[in-house]
């Protein structure tokens, strides 16, 4: 059989205490190595000096390897913290007004890319199956094409595609555009996704269409599918039941006792719609006055990219308005902003889903969105919560029994929250079980091996 080689931006390892990270791309991720053999290649995550060559290093964890690679500081600040998240992330979540394009963030974003494919290349076998993820990855099919590599080589987005009329502010993006035709399968979360891609490649003139959801770009024919990712539903509903008897979780419950509570997790991201959030809770609590000292706000919101201007200015928004949010409502012994600005376990995260009367995701721009579905997986099935979703992430497409609102909209917001507090149970089960429905039968193996056998039908 032949091995899949996984490869992205950041290798999540295990921490000093043996705990993996929890987010949902390495979540999925993990579980595809688990079925295949190979091993996941990317950044170790540590700074090398810049006259140290680069060079793979091998790790085996958990019947996992790895082949890592350290980075120095000048490729961070230029492909990273640079062309990655400074240029591309806002362009893509529909923020070009945040873009800060430099020649040198384009050079080292290349120059990473072009490290990575020289290094992949030395550990290739003739049968390897390539499975290259993100945005910060686009051009490594062009660059192994160009070294010689004729395996095939699959390449999936895990943040939306944006319109032709945003990625055009990319001063390079038809050159990024060309660049995806080296991957014989492309793939994104929705029908939406696809979509602008195919109006960006039409808008360029880049190609033509071969057949259905292929296409030739310079003698280079590329497919395009949409392949929703979601997350080890089983696994995460028995985490879910399993943690809210947990000791820890114990302890907290009595505390929050006779309180609803919503649930927001997102990481820090102008893009996740926090600041708007909270801003909607405050308009619900002053709306609805008979909930003020009933209802509270979990909010949790681990700190990220806090190198870049736009994550600073975010993050002092949102903390001057939790602030302002507690001072109008709070009193001695009841806040209803708990604002939480660090990481938490995801074995108490799910219990705390499970805990939750509603859970709030409601981005601006997502990609998919993988708490939506953990969400509803954690929930207790005769008694389960209501999940309140933007019509702007990618779980909207699959997840259509959540409530969906307009994030923009701060009324329309304060109203679904109370509609969900009063929602009778037999509605909220019939939603529910329509939700569960998708996520059993569509969970993160189905993802993976509908993506394989795509890209080995290529």
């Amino acid at each position: 059989m032949s091995r899949l080689i996984v490869v992205s931006n950041r290798v999540p390892l295990p921490d000093e205490h043996g705990s993996a990270p929890a987010g949902g791309v390495a979540i999925a991720l993990k579980a595809a190595l688990k079925q295949k053999k190979g091993f996941w290649m990317g950044w170790s995550g540590k700074v090398k000096s810049e006259a140290a060559p680069a060079a793979l290093i091998p790790r085996e964890i958990d019947g996992i390897s790895y082949q890592l690679v350290d980075l120095s500081q000048k490729d961070l600040d230029e492909y990273y913290h640079g062309f990655a998240n400074r240029v591309l992330w806002p362009i893509f979540h529909g923020r070009p007004d945040l873009a800060e394009y430099t020649e040198a963030r384009r050079s080292g974003y290349y120059h990473v890319n072009q490290m990575f494919a020289g290094l992949l290349k030395s550990l290739l076998r003739e049968d390897d199956v390539i499975w290259v993820n993100d945005y910060h990855l686009i051009p490594l099919a062009e660059e192994l094409r160009q070294a010689g590599v004729r395996n095939r080589i699959g390449f999936f987005l895990h943040i939306p595609w944006p319109p032709a009329d945003i990625l055009s502010t990319v001063p390079m993006y038809a050159t990024l555009l060309c660049g995806l035709s080296a991957y014989d399968l492309v793939g994104f979360h929705t029908d939406y996704d696809l979509s602008n891609f195919n109006e960006c490649l039409e808008r360029e003139q880049q190609g033509e269409t071969v057949e259905q959801r292929s296409r030739a770009v310079d003698e280079n024919k590329s497919r395009c599918a949409v392949f929703p990712i979601s997350i080890d539903t089983a696994n995460f509903e028995s985490l879910a039941e399993q943690a809210a008897r947990g000791e820890r979780l114990q302890k907290a419950y009595p505390r929050i006792a006779g309180y609803d509570i919503a649930i927001g997790v997102d990481r820090l991201d102008y893009s996740k719609g926090i600041e708007k959030r909270i801003g909607a809770f405050g308009a619900f609590l002053r709306r609805y006055c008979q909930r003020v000292d009933k209802t509270l706000l979990l909010q949790i919101t681990p700190k990220s990219r806090g190198v870049i201007p736009a994550y600073l200015a975010i993050q002092k928004e949102i903390a001057e308005l939790v602030g302002r949010v507690n001072g109008e409502f709070g009193t001695i012994d009841w806040v209803p902003v708990h604002y939480i600005h660090k990481p938490v376990r995801h074995s108490e995260l799910a219990g705390l889903y499970r805990k939750a009367r509603i859970g709030l995701v409601t981005p601006l721009r997502d990609g998919m969105n993988l708490v939506a579905k953990e969400y509803v997986a954690a929930q207790d099935p005769l008694d389960p919560g209501v999940l309140i979703l933007s019509r702007f992430c990618g779980a909207a497409r699959e997840m259509k029994s959540a409530m969906q609102v307009n994030p923009y909209d701060t009324e329309e917001m304060a109203r679904t929250i109370e509609e969900a507090l009063i929602m009778r149970l037999e509605d909220r089960i019939e939603r529910w079980n329509a939700m569960m429905t998708t996520l059993r039968t569509h969970d993160v193996h189905h993802w993976c091996d509908e993506f394989l056998r795509s890209l080995n039908e290529s």
